[in-house]
Order: C-alpha cells, then sequence, then structure tokens
C-alpha cells in the first residue's frame, strides 16, 4: 500500500478525482487535505464515506507545521495537489488570498515533501525514490489566443489575472525544485472543465440555475469569448496517467478539443433544458442577457493535448455534446431536488 497526499480534494475536479483514482489504484491510501473554503464541500464526497483507503483532514496547505505532520504520520510518497483558488472574479475583487494559496502554499507542500523524501539536491532517499509531486494548473497561465492557434506546453507564459498570474507562479515554483534539487514533478495545465460537483457559480451551473428559476442569465461582453471544454472525468483520467507515467520535469496540457464561444454553449444548455423539462411556452434562451464584461477577460483559450496523447495514450472520452447532456441531466436533478 503506497500512501500519497491529495489537497484540495473536496473541491470541483479533486471531488470527481478521488472517488475514480481510488477505484483504479486498490493499492493506494489517499489523505485528502483540504481547508473546506467556499469552494470545497464534503457532500461532493459522500461515495467516500467510511471508505477503507481515504482519510479527511480538513485544514491549509499553508500551514506547514500540518503539512510536515501529514507527511511524518502517514509516510506520504506522492502529491496530487489541486488546492487553489480559483475563481477568476474573486481574484480581480480580493488578489491577496490567491497569491498566499496558489503562491505560497504550493511552495510550502513542495519544500515539505523535498526534504521528507531528499538528503540533498538531486540526492532521494534510499526508501523514497520514486516519490512524485503532481501539480494540476490552467491553461490561464499562457493568456489568451487570437482568432487562430492553440497553447502549446512551449507556449510563452503571459497571464492576464490575478488568478492566472499566481497559477503561473506556482508552475514556476514547481519547474524550479525539479532543475535545482532534482525533485520528481510533473505538471498539468487544463482547459475549462465542467461537468458535475462543480461549483454554484461557476459559469454552466449558472446558465442551468438562472434558467431553473427564470431568471436572467447573465453573459459577460457580447458572449463572443472562447474556451476549451473539458469533461471532468476525462481531466481526472489525464492527471493519473500523468501522475504515473509522465516524465519527470514535464507539463502536459489536457484539453478537450472542444472550442465554444460562451453564447453557444449557453445555447446548447437551453434547448438541452427545452427538451428535458420543457417550459410552458417559449424557450430558456428567453432569459439570455448581457452584462458588462469582466475586467481583463481573455478572449479565446485553447489547448494542444497532443504530447498527453502521443507519449502517455490519454484520449477524451466526451465530446461537448455528450459531456453536456450528462451535465445538464446532473444539475437539473440536483437544483430540482433542492
Amino acid at each position: 500500500m503506497q500512501n500519497i497526499l491529495v489537497t484540495g480534494g473536496a473541491g470541483f475536479i479533486g471531488a470527481n478525482f478521488l472517488p475514480y483514482f481510488l477505484a483504479e489504484n486498490p493499492n493506494y491510501f489517499v489523505v485528502n487535505l483540504d481547508l473546506l473554503t467556499y469552494a470545497g464541500n464534503l457532500n461532493n464526497l459522500q461515495e467516500l464515506a467510511g471508505h477503507p483507503r481515504y482519510k479527511f483532514i480538513k485544514g491549509d496547505i499553508c500551514n506547514r507545521e500540518l503539512v510536515e505532520f501529514i507527511f511524518r504520520e502517514y509516510d506520504i510518497r506522492g502529491v496530487i495537489h489541486f488546492a487553489a483558488e480559483s475563481h477568476v472574479d474573486n481574484s480581480i475583487a480580493g488578489p491577496e488570498a490567491f497569491i498566499r494559496t496558489n503562491v505560497n502554499g504550493t511552495f510550502t507542500l513542495i519544500d515539505v515533501a523535498r526534504r521528507y523524501w531528499m538528503d540533498a539536491p538531486f540526492q532521494y532517499k534510499a526508501d523514497y525514490l520514486n516519490c512524485r509531486f503532481h501539480h494540476v494548473s490552467t491553461d490561464e497561465v499562457y493568456g489568451t489566443l487570437g482568432a487562430t492557434g492553440l497553447f502549446t506546453e512551449t507556449t510563452p507564459y503571459a497571464p492576464n489575472s490575478p488568478y492566472s498570474a499566481s497559477k503561473a507562479a506556482s508552475d514556476m515554483i514547481v519547474r524550479s525544485y525539479f532543475h535545482t534539487y532534482g525533485l520528481n514533478c510533473v505538471t498539468t495545465n487544463c482547459s475549462n472543465n465542467y461537468g458535475p460537483k462543480q461549483h454554484d457559480e461557476k459559469l454552466i451551473p449558472v446558465i442551468i440555475r438562472k434558467a431553473l428559476q427564470h431568471q436572467p442569465i447573465p453573459i459577460y461582453g457580447d458572449g463572443l469569448n472562447v474556451r476549451d471544454w473539458l469533461y471532468v472525468l476525462d481531466h481526472c483520467k489525464g492527471i493519473a496517467l500523468a501522475y504515473h507515467k509522465g516524465r519527470a520535469g514535464e507539463t502536459y496540457n489536457i484539453g478537450g478539443r472542444n472550442e465554444r464561444t460562451n453564447l453557444q454553449v449557453v445555447h446548447t444548455i437551453c434547448e438541452i433544458l427545452d427538451r428535458m423539462k420543457p417550459l410552458a411556452s417559449g424557450s430558456y434562451k428567453q432569459f439570455i442577457s448581457f452584462v458588462k464584461d469582466r475586467a481583463g477577460h481573455d478572449r479565446r483559450y485553447a489547448i494542444d493535448a497532443s504530447k498527453l496523447e502521443n507519449e502517455l495514450g490519454w484520449r477524451a472520452d466526451e465530446n461537448f455534446d455528450t459531456g453536456i447532456e450528462k451535465t445538464v441531466a446532473w444539475y437539473l436533478k440536483k437544483y430540482t431536488a433542492s
């Protein structure tokens, strides 16, 4: 049995990853460290209640004493680091929390890992030779694209929000620990995730919830900002693959090859709701409204995932049409039951 630490496992992606990872890897015991801020919710992990290979600890990744205790107490042999402040609007209103968690928290985790696993730079302790630190990041570190082109692992960083700047900084910390200390690190940068268990204030849950409440569905600016949408379980499979088989020191981009404008996303969701829960008359599209654009709103993101596909054999199982059907059905059940 190998003990690993997953941070932020009660958040959207982490809460989809943990049940998948535990089911697929019966030789792992997982410690989930999560502060349970607004983005973390233990209700997302009800299926793991009483699981014999799972332990939840409420705590802050910036708390070095706590992180050191977890490494010693559970003899941690790997880290998969999800924990982050990730809401762009919140980073604009209050950037300090993003610097603290995303930059200082990542430093605390990776520095504790280095000291626990290694005796000196490029010298692992005999019992910890294969221990790995996996850092989960975002395509937003690359900035914005024009009408054509894709982000690759060699695209220069150009973050445009306090959130993306803090994630770019954390990526660089991880990179430095590989090159300076020889720590076995891998980083994954993903495109926009969607699917079950996402925070209610993210775009797709907002669209569904507002539509069901017959309230205005707010769309920033002209609605033509483009995102590459990745079904969350496909992302989780890519993370597990990169953690187990990725080359040390490498970055792997994970994207869905599903570019959509925000307007296309809201139209698709409204059309699905028209079928699944039709109004007495008309379409849910009548509730679409346009609001003032977000400050520094990147125009287009799109990821080239061919490195992960070619080197490790990853493939997305869902395209946007299949994934969004499952997603709308999940939220429809959640919002109509509450």
